[in-house]
C-alpha cells in the first residue's frame, strides 16, 4: 500500500500492528499439519453430434452443478486477474507478493473451470445490489481475512472514493460502501470458540493456544444481525493436542479432533440458536491448506513452496498433508446442524495451487524480508497465506455465484 494511500486511510502504527500479526502469528508456526462464460448458467454433456461435428450445448440451472469439482486452466487473456495490485488500495505488503519483489505473475493467470458447468463471470454491480442494504461478514482466521481483502478488492474499484471506507479494530475490519448502506467484514476468531489469542497482542505466535472449547458468546454476539456469514477454522489447530481451559485459569491436553469437534459444535449450537435462517445465509469454508513439506509432491529440487510457479496437473489425487480427520469432522458436524447451511468446499481446488502462496514475499509483522531471510526459505517462506490478486479471488468467485444464484 502506497504511503498517500495509508494517510488517507489514517493506518496509524498501531492499527497496522493489528492488521499484520493476524497474518504473522500463523507465519511462525508454519509445523506441518498431521474460460469463464458470460452466461449465467450453462452445462455441458456429451450429446448427439450437431452437423457441424461439436457437440450440443444443454442448458441447466447452475445450481445442479458442482462447482467445486473441476480443473485449472491457464489463461493468457484479459479476464485473469480480475484487478491489478496498483488499483487496490486496501492491499497491504503482508500480500501483495509482485510489490515484494516476485519476479513472476503466472500465479495470477490461473482460472477454475468446472466439470460440469461454466462459473458466470464475476459482476461487482451485480453483487452490490444483492448486498444492498445488508452485511457480508467473513468470521475466522488470516485466510478469511485475506479472503475479505481479495472481495474488497474485486467491487471497490465501481465505488467513488469519497462513497467507501475502509476501518481496522481489535477484532473487526470494515468496508464500507455508502451509497448502498452495505459492508464487507472481518471478525477475528481463529478458533471461532474463544481462546488466549484472540486480543492483538497475542496474535503473533508466541505463546501456546488456550481455547474455550465451550464458550462462543463473546464473539457471537458480533455475529447477529448479519446477512451472509462465513466461517472458516483449521490453520490454528496445528497440534496433536490442544491446551483447553478447565476451570477459571488451569488447562488440560486434549486431542486435536476432539478438541476441534467440541469447539465445532459449540459453534454449531450457536448457529442454531441465534441464525434466522429465512434472513441470513452461512457458509462454512473448508480447509485452506498448507505446503509445506516438498516430499508431498515427490519434488526434491523445491523448498516447501518457495519457487514454485505453477500447480499441481490436474490429476485425481493429492495428497499436501491437510488433516482429513478434521476434515470429516466438519462434514459430520455440519450434516447434523439442524439449518440451513452452505458447505463451501475450497479444500481440493486450492490443494493444487503449490504455486499461489506468499512464499518469501511476504510481510510478517508488517516487514518485508530481508534479503538474508529470503535466501533461507526453508525457515522463512509462508506456505501457508496467498498472494493478492490469487487464489481468494477464485473463492470469492465461486461465492459470487453461491450469493446470486443459491440464496
Amino acid at each position: 500500500m502506497k504511503n498517500g494511500a495509508r494517510e488517507r486511510l489514517g493506518l496509524n502504527h498501531q492499527v497496522l500492528q493489528i492488521f499484520s500479526g493476524l497474518f504473522s502469528a500463523n507465519f511462525k508456526h508454519q509445523h506441518p499439519f498431521q474460460e469463464s462464460s458470460n452466461s449465467t448458467y450453462v452445462q455441458l454433456q456429451e450429446t448427439n453430434k450437431a452437423d457441424d461435428g461439436d457437440y450440443e450445448r444443454i442448458v441447466s440451472p447452475l445450481e445442479e452443478c458442482d462447482i467445486f469439482t473441476g480443473e485449472w486452466v491457464f489463461d493468457n487473456g484479459s479476464s485473469h486477474p480480475l484487478y491489478k495490485e496498483d488499483d487496490c488500495e486496501f492491499l497491504t505488503d503482508m500480500v501483495t507478493c509482485l510489490k515484494n519483489g516476485r519476479p513472476e505473475s503466472l500465479y495470477q493467470k490461473w482460472r477454475w473451470q468446472p466439470r460440469d458447468c461454466s462459473l458466470p463471470k464475476f459482476e461487482a454491480n451485480l453483487l452490490l445490489e444483492k448486498l444492498r442494504g445488508k452485511r457480508l461478514m467473513f468470521v475466522g482466521d488470516s485466510i478469511n481475512l485475506n479472503q475479505m481483502l481479495s472481495m474488497v478488492c474485486m467491487v471497490q474499484s465501481i465505488i467513488p472514493p469519497e462513497k467507501k471506507s475502509f476501518s481496522y479494530a481489535s477484532y473487526t475490519t470494515v468496508f464500507k460502501m455508502k451509497d448502498y448502506n452495505a459492508t464487507l467484514e472481518f471478525y477475528w476468531a481463529p478458533f471461532l470458540v474463544e481462546s488466549n489469542v484472540d486480543p492483538p497482542t497475542m496474535r503473533y505466535g508466541t505463546v501456546v493456544p488456550v481455547v474455550k472449547l465451550e464458550s462462543i458468546s463473546k464473539h457471537g454476539d458480533n455475529w447477529k444481525n448479519v446477512d451472509y456469514l462465513i466461517f472458516n477454522t483449521y490453520i490454528w489447530w496445528r497440534y496433536p493436542t490442544m491446551k483447553a481451559l478447565n476451570g477459571a485459569t488451569d488447562s488440560v491436553d486434549v486431542d486435536q479432533n476432539v478438541a476441534y469437534e467440541r469447539a465445532l459444535k459449540s459453534w454449531a449450537k450457536w448457529v442454531e440458536e441465534n441464525v434466522d435462517s429465512n434472513r441470513t445465509s452461512v457458509f462454512f469454508s473448508s480447509m485452506s491448506p498448507t505446503h509445506m513439506k516438498r516430499s508431498d509432491w515427490n519434488n526434491t529440487n523445491r523448498i516447501k513452496c518457495w519457487n514454485e510457479t505453477s500447480p499441481f496437473p490436474n490429476i485425481s489425487r493429492i495428497d499436501v498433508g491437510t488433516n482429513r480427520q478434521l476434515f470429516t469432522t466438519t462434514v459430520n458436524v455440519i450434516q447434523s446442524m439442524k439449518i440451513p447451511l452452505h458447505f463451501f468446499n475450497i479444500t481440493r481446488l486450492s490443494e493444487y495451487r503449490k504455486d499461489a502462496h506468499t512464499s518469501i514475499y511476504a510481510a510478517p509483522g508488517g516487514k518485508l524480508l530481508t534479503q538474508e531471510q529470503k535466501s533461507d526459505p526453508a525457515r522463512y517462506a509462508d506456505c501457508l497465506d496467498w498472494c493478492l490478486p490469487g487464489l481468494p479471488d477464485t473463492w470469492n468467485e465461486l461465492l459470487f455465484a453461491l450469493i446470486i444464484y443459491r440464496t
